[in-house]
């Protein structure tokens, strides 16, 4: 893992080290907290959540919610799992009830670029190789790190 002003990068060589890395993170996760996952298509992001809900201690069978928009994974913490690629209009990103869901738990957004101007911690994954994948945190706290 390398430091940058940018945030925490980590490169990862399978989905498998992806899923450990977000399971660290989840570590750091508490009630409110707001995750926006940055990537192209096929990068990672859902890979990602279902690390999220395994360092949760989550049991969830975490599948993408392209098209339910949102998938909630209950437990001692709840994960909200929200993907926006199908959306059409910013009039339906007020249906999706996100300050309901921060006040249950952590909410982890795909596509999260399409929530212009939210706070949130963005977490950035970019395909290196058909292996491999760059991991960055913009935005977090600095005790958060893979």
């Amino acid at each position: 893992m390398t430091t940058s002003p940018e945030g925490a990068e980590l490169v990862t060589a399978s989905p498998e080290e992806t899923e450990a890395a977000a399971a660290r993170l989840a570590g750091h996760l508490g009630r409110g907290d707001l995750l926006l996952l940055v990537g192209e298509l096929g990068a990672g992001k859902t890979t990602f959540v279902r690390g999220l809900a395994r360092g949760m201690g989550l049991e969830a069978d975490v599948m993408s919610p392209t098209f339910q928009l949102v998938r909630v994974y209950p437990g001692p913490l709840q994960l909200a799992h929200v993907d926006l690629y199908r959306l059409s209009n910013t009039a339906e990103l007020a249906d999706l009830g996100l300050e309901e869901l921060l006040e249950e738990g952590v909410v982890a957004v795909e596509w999260g670029d399409r929530l212009q101007g939210c706070p949130g911690v963005r977490v950035r994954l970019q395909t290196l190789d058909p292996d491999r994948r760059q991991l960055r945190l913009e935005g977090a706290p600095a005790t958060w790190s893979w």
